[in-house]
């Protein structure tokens, strides 16, 4: 069952959810910037990132209809719509970039709305999930709503967007910091400190991947595959061997 709208604008509105929001909008900045001139959509609860793309040309929030829909103060060009997750109401291709957040947790089929979300994205797009991770402490505090549903490894969603059909080509970590109010005004320090010495503290992952891949050419004739478009995602790209199933 999928935490309410109600749950999610209040834990946005507490200090634990505007550090995750300041954090998260950070590494979603270093990705995409303002998406200058692209189409924007946003699955899950993703409003409280959605109105930094000040660039792009539309954004659209689609809210599960197990959550629920709120109205999104933003400007005329952006809209909100309820679906359901695993049969959005978009065109092939429509969008240039597409933002899952707190979407997979808590679907019925993660599977299959990822395959819908990679229908609706745009051949040269590039898709992010944001997803609580299960190595830290904010999947395990029921308080926040990273403390709902499935918890996912790093490679677990590497092999979530390839069997979808997509390629990782970058990821990143956040949130290191315990969520417990005494410590979140030392969370700076933590993102510091938990990069290079307790990487698997992070409370949230960010994976990001795209549809394609093209040849380039180096100077004298030598051809190599590189991504369609070359994300900014940190502290490194995403692992590119191939796992078996489990």
């Amino acid at each position: 069952m999928r935490r309410s709208i109600e749950e999610l604008r209040d834990f946005y509105g507490e200090p634990a959810g505007t550090l995750a929001r300041r954090l998260l909008a950070r590494r979603l900045e270093d990705a995409w910037g303002e998406a200058n001139g692209t189409d924007v959509l946003g699955i899950g609860y993703a409003t409280p990132w959605l109105d930094a793309f000040v660039g792009a040309r539309r954004v659209v929030a689609a809210m599960p209809s197990g959550q629920g829909v709120e109205l999104w103060p933003a400007a005329g060009r952006n809209r909100t719509v309820l679906v359901d997750d695993r049969r959005l109401p978009f065109a092939a291709g429509a969008f240039d970039r597409i933002l899952l957040v707190h979407a997979l947790e808590e679907a019925d089929d993660a599977q299959a709305l990822l395959l819908e979300a990679v229908r609706a994205l745009a051949p040269a797009g590039r898709i992010i999930l944001v997803a609580a991770a299960r190595g830290g402490l904010w999947s395990r505090v029921e308080a926040t709503p990273f403390g709902h549903g499935r918890p996912f490894t790093r490679r677990q969603l590497e092999r979530l967007v390839r069997e979808a059909g997509l390629e990782p080509t970058a990821w990143s970590q956040t949130l290191y910091v315990p969520p417990w109010r005494p410590l979140l005004p030392f969370a700076d320090g933590f993102e510091q400190i938990g990069r290079h010495i307790m990487p698997g503290a992070a409370g949230v992952i960010l994976l990001e991947a795209t549809r394609q891949a093209y040849a380039r050419v180096h100077p004298g004739g030598a051809a190599a595959t590189a991504p369609l478009l070359t994300p900014a995602l940190h502290p490194q790209p995403a692992s590119r061997a191939r796992r078996s199933h489990p």
